[in-house]
C-alpha cells in the first residue's frame, strides 16, 4: 500500500509542477512583453531627414564599391586571359 501511495503522490505532486510551469512560464512571457513596452518607449527614433540622408549615403557607397569591383574584376579577368 505504501508503494501505491508513493506512486499517486508523486504522479500528484508531478502533475502539480508542470501546471505551477506553465502559469510560471505564461507570467514570465507576459513580463517580457510589459518590460519590452517599457524599453520600446526609451528607443529614440530617427527623424525622416536622417532616415533620408541614411539612406542615400549607403546607395552612394553601394554604388561605388560595385563599380571597384567591377572594375577590379575586368582587370584581374584580363590578365588571366593574357597569361592563359
Amino acid at each position: 500500500m505504501a508503494k501505491k501511495k508513493g506512486k499517486k503522490a508523486a504522479e500528484k505532486q508531478a502533475a502539480q509542477s508542470q501546471a505551477a510551469g506553465l502559469k510560471g512560464k505564461i507570467k514570465e512571457f507576459i513580463e517580457f512583453f510589459e518590460e519590452s513596452k517599457v524599453e520600446i518607449k526609451k528607443v529614440v527614433w530617427p527623424t525622416r531627414k536622417e532616415t533620408v540622408t541614411t539612406c542615400i549615403a549607403v546607395l552612394v557607397v553601394s554604388v561605388v564599391i560595385a563599380l571597384y569591383l567591377g572594375v577590379v574584376d575586368l582587370a584581374l579577368s584580363k590578365i588571366v586571359e593574357a597569361i592563359l
